[in-house]
């Protein structure tokens, strides 16, 4: 049985190729299923990371406009799009990730509100301690605080 973890320590890309030659085929023996399930594994926890990652920057500027409205930019209107617009790619995509925006929502709005202090060098006791958006509202297109 060939060494097929070899060629994933060694080299990544070859490695993948190889594994797409032996799934195409259906040739049992030159999978490397330890490392397969790995790497499936990573690609779903690397779409929910990116949701994630894709709703805290979108806190973050609801945030800022909550606080200094008056600072609001057309740089920052472009944000929000630009987040919802990736959120919704994504759910589109994987569709079972519906549910995770509300899930992480509270944890995320936390790091958003230590994100918007940094940015806006206000004390982050100026923000709301909870949560003051629903998420209908942090996904809607057209809502701004």
């Amino acid at each position: 049985m060939p060494d097929t973890g070899t060629a994933y320590r060694v080299d990544f890309y070859r490695w993948t190729r190889e594994q797409a030659r032996a799934l195409a085929a259906r040739d049992h023996a030159h999978l490397d299923v330890v490392n397969l399930l790995d790497e499936v594994e990573s690609v779903g926890r690397s779409q929910r990371t990116a949701l994630e990652s894709h709703l805290c920057v979108l806190l973050v500027h609801l945030l800022k406009f909550q606080a200094q409205p008056q600072r609001a930019t057309p740089s920052w209107r472009h944000t929000l799009k630009a987040q919802r617009t990736a959120i919704a790619r994504l759910i589109a995509r994987s569709p079972s990730l519906r549910a995770y925006p509300a899930a992480i929502v509270e944890e995320t709005y936390r790091d958003a509100v230590r994100d918007a202090a940094e940015e806006t060098r206000l004390d982050p006791r100026l923000f709301p301690p909870a949560l003051s958006f629903t998420l209908d509202q942090i996904l809607d297109p057209g809502f701004e605080p």
